[in-house]
C-alpha cells in the first residue's frame, strides 16, 4: 500500500478555546470562523472549551466540567477562569490520552499554557493564536494594575508561553510586529493570519428595504435619521463611554442620527448613562444579537463606529462593517489602519472630542457619497480579508510544520492603496 500524500491528509486538529464558547462576540468569532473554514477544507477540528457557550450545528465541542454556582457567560477577565482553566486542562489532559491530535491550535494565553504541556506530552506542533498581549487586555479589562505584585510574574508568564509555541498566528499586522519588537518573539515564527469576514453573509444586498424597514418598525427605530451602528462588548475599553459622551456633544450641534448600540454586557449601565447624557431619546439598545442575526441589524446603519481603545487587541467588527458596505468611524490606531486603509473616517486622537468631530465628518456625507466609500471598503474586504483565503494559510502552516519545512510566507497582508476618486 501507498502512504496518503501528507499534503492532501486529513488533520486531527485539537482547537484550545478558554471561553465558554460560542458566545457572538470577538475571539470566538475567530474560533468558529477558523474551524468551519478549517472543517471545509477537510480536516477534522475538535473544540475544547469552558462550559455554559452555545452550541454551533456541525461544530464539534467538548466542555469541561462546570461549577454550580457560576452559570453565567464570562466576558474578558475574570477570577473565575483560574477554576476553569484548571478543569479545561485536565479534560485536555484526557483527551490527548484517548486521542493523539495532529495539530495543537491554541487560543488565548491560557489555552497557549495548557498547549505548551499536550504538546510536549503529546509531540504535536503547537500553534498558538495570538489576538493580543495577556497583561495588556488585563490592563484595560481593569483586572490588573501596572503597580500589582502580580504584573511581573504575568508578564514573565505570557513570553514564556509566546516562546513556547511552535508558531504564533496573529490577528493583525500590528500584533505581529508587537510581538516581535516588544516580546522578543523571532519572525521565523509569527505568521500574521488576520481577522477575516464572510462577505457573502455579511452583506446588505441580502435584505430588501421591506425587510429592513420592518425591523427599523419592530426595534422602535425613528424615520428620517441617519443610523449610526455598532455592535459588539459594551465596555470602557471598546469605548462605550466615549462614544456616549461624543455623541452628547454632537447633540449640541445636530439631531438627524440616532445610535443602534448592539451588545453587552453592562447594558443597564449604560443606559443610565445615556438618560444621564441627555440621550434617551438618541440611543436604542438591544442588548445580545446572536452572531448569524448581525448582517440583518447591521443592514439597517448609514454609517458604523468601532471606538475601541486598545491597542494590542483585534477589531473584527470593523470587517463585518466593510463588508457591509458601511462607512465606518474609528480612532486611528494600527488595527484600524490595516483594516480600513484610506477609506476609514478617522478621530484625531482617542478624545470623546476628537471622535464626535469624526462623527460629525461622516453624518455630512451624502448618500451618494456613502454609497462610494462603501462600496470601496466592501470590495477591499473581499479582496484581502477572506476567511478561505486565511484557512489556506492557517493549513500551509501546519503541513510546513509537520514536514520540519519553513513557514510559508503570509498571504493576508493587504497592499496599501488608496481610495479612489469619486466619480
Amino acid at each position: 500500500m501507498h502512504e496518503p500524500n501528507p499534503a492532501s491528509k486529513s488533520l486531527d486538529i485539537l482547537m484550545l478555546s478558554p471561553t465558554m464558547f460560542f458566545a457572538d462576540y470577538g475571539a470566538h468569532v475567530r474560533i468558529l470562523e477558523e474551524t468551519v473554514t478549517l472543517q471545509a477544507l477537510g480536516h477534522q477540528v475538535t473544540i475544547l472549551a469552558y462550559p455554559n457557550g452555545r452550541d454551533i450545528p456541525g461544530v464539534r465541542v467538548h466542555r469541561c466540567w462546570g461549577v454550580p454556582f457560576n452559570y453565567r457567560v464570562i466576558v474578558g477577565s475574570s477570577r473565575h477562569k483560574i477554576y476553569l482553566d484548571v478543569l479545561l486542562a485536565a479534560m485536555s489532559l484526557k483527551h490527548v490520552i484517548q486521542r493523539k491530535p495532529d495539530i495543537i491550535h491554541a487560543h488565548l494565553h491560557e489555552g497557549g499554557l495548557i498547549g505548551w504541556v499536550l504538546s510536549k506530552m503529546t509531540g504535536a506542533p503547537l500553534v498558538f493564536d495570538f489576538q493580543g498581549s495577556l497583561t495588556a487586555e488585563m490592563l484595560d479589562h481593569n483586572f490588573l494594575r501596572a503597580n500589582s505584585p502580580f504584573y511581573k510574574f504575568l508578564s514573565w508568564l505570557e513570553r514564556r508561553i509566546d516562546d513556547a509555541a511552535d508558531v504564533i498566528l496573529t490577528s493583525s499586522t500590528h500584533a505581529a510586529n508587537l510581538l516581535a519588537t516588544e516580546f522578543g518573539v523571532p519572525a521565523a515564527r509569527i505568521n500574521p493570519t488576520p481577522d477575516c469576514v464572510n462577505a457573502d453573509t455579511f452583506c446588505s444586498d441580502r435584505f430588501s428595504i421591506a425587510e429592513k424597514q420592518q425591523l427599523k418598525e419592530q426595534l422602535g427605530l425613528p424615520s428620517g435619521k441617519k443610523i449610526i451602528v455598532y455592535l459588539g462588548v459594551l465596555a470602557s475599553y471598546q469605548g462605550t463611554d466615549k462614544l456616549l459622551e461624543a455623541l452628547a456633544q454632537l447633540r449640541q450641534a445636530r439631531d438627524d442620527f440616532h445610535l443602534l448600540l448592539m451588545g453587552y454586557p453592562g447594558v443597564e449601565h449604560y443606559r443610565a448613562k445615556a438618560h444621564d447624557l441627555g440621550l434617551a431619546e438618541q440611543v436604542t439598545f438591544t442588548n445580545k444579537i446572536m452572531y448569524d442575526e448581525a448582517p440583518r441589524y447591521l443592514a439597517l446603519g448609514d454609517i458604523a463606529t468601532a471606538p475601541k481603545i486598545s491597542a494590542t487587541e483585534g477589531s473584527g467588527k470593523i470587517l463585518n462593517y466593510m463588508a457591509m458596505a458601511l462607512p465606518t468611524v474609528t480612532f486611528n490606531l494600527p488595527v484600524s489602519r490595516e483594516f480600513l486603509g484610506d477609506g476609514g473616517i478617522y478621530a484625531a486622537d482617542t478624545s470623546s472630542e476628537a471622535l464626535a468631530a469624526a462623527l460629525n465628518r461622516a453624518l455630512d456625507l451624502s448618500a451618494a457619497e456613502r454609497a462610494h466609500l462603501g462600496s470601496y471598503l466592501r470590495q477591499r474586504v473581499i479582496r484581502h480579508f477572506s476567511w478561505r483565503r486565511a484557512g489556506e494559510q492557517i493549513e500551509s502552516v501546519y503541513r510546513a510544520l509537520l514536514a520540519g519545512e519553513p513557514l510559508p510566507a503570509s498571504r493576508l497582508k493587504p497592499a496599501v492603496y488608496r481610495l479612489p476618486e469619486k466619480p
